[in-house]
């Protein structure tokens, strides 16, 4: 397997873990556990290469495997856990009631038409012929308690929709954003939870010993934090990082991009965007006001910098001989085919970023009431293919920013694409 397709989709970008594993300026205790984050990366590599197949896959294509989503544990127990869970106010136990209620209806019609008494099936099991209906989104924490294997998670129960604070901060932190994710969904866009189907959103605090990222594992539908090291850490507490890596799971459900090339930038470009979104939305902030820097938090005391990402500016989020200089571009001339992080996902996002921050800033007031809606609306509209280009996606975004606000709304994500270079050819 090609050296490229060796990571999953995480905040912190392999090119800054490469450069901490590389740097001489670094202890070699530093170095060995970066090149440890960079390993355990591989191991997720067939799950995302997997997922996508299944999700990018013509219907009816020959051989085509219909996508398996499921959500990191059992739905009904964890309703079962919240319904009869004395820390858990009323009203949350019974929505769990109701909902677990639905479930066991589902189960016994479900096995009535199959012919089937054996054991009940799971929801996830059942969800491709008979999807629940529940009508609350259900959040769950999970302590890993720093075990780095995968096949443990999601851990031990911390805290569950309706229970009130705990003592680990980092699962309050996590249970929190995540909601802060949920109602920006919602609240915007009409978006139940990640699946627009009210999926249970599941965490899991403390993976690993060390650990310096998160990430959204796909394959078992969960996010997974780990508490980082020396440089990184605190992602619990960045809600654009959560922002991001549950914005991922959006994407699977409104338009797929395959994780490579450009489309794989578009797929991180993507979840930037929302995750900032999310993130002046938490702090009131308009487009012009504020900062534009994706896990600003995520960046520990000492460090030369000032996040992981900009994108006002791409390539000035940091400058530290520990792990080198933002390498982002900020225009499509820099571009060039690579083969490391899955033809540059992560390096080349930063193209497409400066153009929302463009188009934003340009139109005025709260990023998404103009240029949000207009890039969710492309997202919705059917019209961006898996293996998508920066310039159909330009397009698009030009053909619905005219569909929603008119001539000068298009005129101005327009140029907002062309000055980052992604430029419509004109032919004589």
């Amino acid at each position: 397997m090609a050296a490229h397709n060796n990571y999953v989709c995480s905040v912190v970008p392999p090119y800054l873990l490469t450069a901490l594993a590389d740097s001489e300026h670094n202890s070699e205790e530093i170095r060995t556990s970066a090149r440890h984050c960079l390993e355990f990366s591989k191991n997720y590599i067939s799950k995302r290469q997997r997922v996508f197949a299944e999700l990018t896959a013509p219907r009816g294509a020959r051989g085509a495997a219909a996508p398996h989503r499921h959500q990191g544990f059992i739905p009904d127990t964890l309703l079962k856990h919240i319904a009869e869970s004395e820390d858990v106010d009323e009203d949350t136990r019974s929505n769990a009631r109701r909902d677990l209620e639905h479930i066991v209806s589902v189960q016994a019609k479900y096995q009535e038409t199959q012919g089937i008494a054996a054991e009940p099936k799971t929801l996830a099991t059942l969800s491709a012929s008979a999807p629940s209906k529940a009508e609350t989104t259900y959040r769950a924490v999970y302590d890993a308690h720093n075990d780095q294997n995968e096949n443990n998670l999601p851990g031990t129960v911390v805290r569950v929709e309706g229970q009130k604070a705990v003592s680990d901060e980092a699962a309050n932190q996590a249970f929190d954003n995540a909601g802060n994710v949920l109602s920006f969904y919602l609240d915007i866009f009409g978006w139940k939870s990640i699946d627009n189907k009210n999926m249970n959103v599941i965490s899991s605090v403390h993976f690993g010993k060390y650990y310096e990222n998160a990430f959204w594992d796909p394959e078992i539908a969960q996010m997974v934090y780990g508490d980082g090291h020396n440089f990184l850490g605190n992602f619990t507490n960045a809600v654009d990082v959560i922002g991001h890596e549950l914005t991922h799971a959006v994407t699977e459900h409104t338009s797929p991009l395959d994780y490579t090339g450009q489309s794989g930038a578009l797929n991180e470009h993507i979840s930037d965007t929302f995750g900032v979104m999310v993130k002046q939305r938490v702090q009131d902030e308009t487009a012009d006001a504020a900062d534009w820097l994706i896990g600003e938090e995520c960046l520990m005391p000492g460090v030369k910098g000032v996040a992981l990402r900009s994108m006002k500016a791409p390539g000035t989020a940091y400058n530290d001989p520990r792990f080198g200089k933002d390498p982002q571009p900020d225009n499509f001339k820099d571009y060039e085919a690579i083969s490391d992080d899955n033809g540059g996902v992560h390096l080349y996002s930063g193209i497409p970023n400066k153009a929302f921050y463009l188009s934003a800033t340009a139109f005025g007031g709260y990023s998404w009431e103009k240029a949000g809606k207009i890039w969710w609306e492309t997202l919705q509209s059917g019209q961006i293919p898996p293996r998508c280009t920066f310039i159909q996606f330009a397009d698009a975004t030009v053909d619905k920013a005219e569909e929603l606000f008119g001539d000068d709304a298009a005129a101005i994500v327009r140029k907002a694409w062309n000055e980052v270079g992604v430029i419509r050819k004109k032919h004589a």
